[in-house]
C-alpha cells in the first residue's frame, strides 16, 4: 500500500466515523509468505521458528517456513466444517504436545484433543474434552495455555436468537447445574486441566463448580495473557459494540441482556425464541415485532457484570444501522483473535494489544486511550503472530468473505485470500 492510500484510507475513516485517525508509524515493509491456505485459522509461531498454522476448512496442521514460505503438513483432524465458523480452529503448543478445538459429528459438537509432535508428525490423538456445544455460527474456539498449566478455550453462543437460529435460547447468562452440564457452557469461557477435569480452583458459580470461568459472552474468538497473568478477550458484537474485556473469574459479561457498556445505546435485548409465535416470524436484524419480549439495558442489574475496557463502537440510538451497505457499515470491525505486544523493539508498542479485524482488513492496536489502525489491505484478517525480534508481524486472511475496499465500500474481491502477510517494522 502507498503513502497515499494509507493518508487516503485514515481520513476517509474518520470521515465516517468508523476508525480512529491514525497511520502505521514507524513504517512497514509487507510480502506475502505463503498463499493458498484453506481457510487459516490460528497462527502461532513455535520455539522451532516456524509458523503453526491451523486450516480450518481442511483439518490440517501446517508448519509454515517464514523465510521461504515452504509449507509442511504435520497432521490433519476429522473435523467438520459445513459453515464459515466451524472446523478446525484453535490450537495451543506445549511441544511435544500440540492441543486442537474443532467440532465434529453431524449434530455439531466441539472438542479439544492432544496430540504428539514427533518426528515430524501429530501423533497419538486423546481426547482432552468432547461434547461442547457448537453450531456453524458462533462456535469461538479459540485457545490458550494459561501461565498456571491450565487451558482456556472459549465456547459461542452458537448464534442463538438471530438468523437460522433466531428461535434457540441464548444459554450466555445461564449457568450449568453440574459440572458435567456442557449444554449451558454456550456463551462462555472455559478453564480447563490438561487432562479434561475441572480445576479445583475454578470459580463456584450458583453453587456448582465446573469449567466455567467467566461468562456472558458471545462471539469470544480472541484471549491472550500479559506479562503480568492477566487475561484479555476480544469478542465480536451484534450490530455494535465489539468489545476489549479484561476477563476475571466469575465475571458475567452481559451478553445477550448487555453489549458492550449498559448504556442503554443503540442495543436493546429482543428476545425472539421468547415469542410464542417464534415459527411464525421472519427474523429482523432492523425491526422487532410486538409479539417478541424486550429488555433495555439498563434493566440488567447483576452485580458480577464487568463492562469492557474498549468497544468498537459504541453509537447512539438514532445511528443509522439500516445503510445500504449493510452489516458493512456496521459501527463494528469484527475482532477475530488478540496479541499482547511485549517487546520494547518499537518505540510506543510495548504493552500493546493487537486486534486484527475481519471487517476493515486492518489491525486495531490499542495501549491506554490510544488506538490506532495499521496495516490496512483488502483483506479478512484471521489471526497475528508476532515475530522474536519484535519488528515482524505475521497476518492470516480468511479465504473468502466479506470485508471492506480501501475507499470503504463492502467488498469479496480479497486481495490475498488464504495467505499469510509479513509486516516488518523499517
Amino acid at each position: 500500500m502507498t503513502r497515499f492510500t494509507q493518508v487516503f484510507a485514515a481520513v476517509l475513516g474518520v470521515v465516517l466515523g468508523l476508525v480512529p485517525a491514525a497511520l502505521p508509524e514507524p513504517p512497514f515493509a509487507s510480502r506475502v509468505v505463503v498463499e493458498g491456505l484453506a481457510g487459516p485459522w490460528e497462527i502461532l509461531l513455535g520455539p522451532d521458528r516456524q509458523l503453526w498454522v491451523t486450516e480450518r476448512i481442511a483439518g490440517r496442521v501446517t508448519r509454515v517456513d517464514p523465510a521461504s514460505g515452504a509449507r509442511t503438513t504435520v497432521g490433519s483432524v476429522p473435523s467438520r466444517a459445513v459453515g464459515t465458523q466451524d472446523g478446525l480452529l484453535g490450537m495451543a503448543l506445549d511441544l511435544p504436545y500440540v492441543y486442537v478445538a474443532y467440532t465434529y459429528s453431524p449434530r455439531g459438537l466441539l472438542k479439544v484433543v492432544r496430540y504428539n509432535y514427533e518426528s515430524g508428525r501429530l501423533t497419538a490423538p486423546v481426547d482432552v474434552i468432547t461434547g461442547l456445544p457448537a453450531t456453524t455460527d458462533h462456535v469461538s474456539g479459540r485457545l490458550a495455555i494459561g501461565p498456571d498449566g491450565k487451558l482456556y478455550l472459549t465456547v459461542g453462543d452458537g448464534g442463538a436468537n438471530q438468523f437460522e437460529h433466531f428461535c434457540d435460547r441464548n444459554l450466555a447468562q445461564e449457568l450449568p447445574s453440574s459440572p458435567r452440564d456442557f449444554s449451558r457452557y454456550r456463551g462462555k469461557i472455559l478453564r480447563i486441566e490438561p487432562d479434561g477435569s475441572v480445576p479445583a480452583d475454578n470459580p463456584v458459580l450458583h453453587g456448582v463448580r465446573s469449567h466455567v470461568y467467566s461468562y456472558g459472552h458471545r462471539n469470544a474468538q480472541g484471549i491472550v495473557f500479559g506479562p503480568a497473568g492477566q487475561l484479555y478477550a476480544s469478542e465480536q458484537g451484534p450490530k455494535s459494540d465489539d468489545e476489549l474485556n479484561l476477563i476475571r473469574p466469575g465475571g458475567n459479561y452481559g451478553w445477550p441482556r448487555v453489549a458492550g457498556y449498559r448504556d442503554d445505546k443503540a442495543y436493546v435485548y429482543a428476545n425472539w425464541s421468547a415469542a410464542e409465535n417464534c415459527r411464525d416470524l421472519t427474523f429482523s436484524d432492523y425491526r422487532i415485532p410486538a409479539s417478541v419480549p424486550r429488555l433495555e439495558e439498563s434493566s440488567f442489574r447483576d452485580p458480577a457484570l464487568v463492562p469492557p475496557l474498549r468497544t468498537f463502537f459504541t453509537v447512539p440510538d438514532q445511528h443509522d444501522f439500516e445503510a445500504e451497505c449493510g452489516h458493512s457499515c456496521w459501527p463494528t470491525i469484527a475482532p477475530s483473535s488478540i496479541d499482547f505486544y511485549g517487546s520494547a523493539a518499537i518505540p510506543g508498542w510495548q504493552g500493546s494489544l493487537l486486534i486484527p479485524s475481519l471487517k476493515d482488513g486492518a489491525v486495531y492496536r490499542v495501549a491506554g486511550a490510544e488506538t490506532q489502525t495499521v496495516w490496512r489491505t483488502v483483506n479478512r484478517y484471521r489471526d497475528l503472530a508476532i515475530g522474536e525480534d519484535g519488528r515482524t508481524f505475521y497476518v492470516a486472511t480468511d479465504a473468502g468473505g466479506r470485508t471492506k475496499d480501501l475507499a470503504g465500500e463492502p467488498t469479496e474481491e480479497l486481495a490475498n485470500p488464504g495467505a499469510i502477510l509479513e509486516f516488518t517494522a523499517g
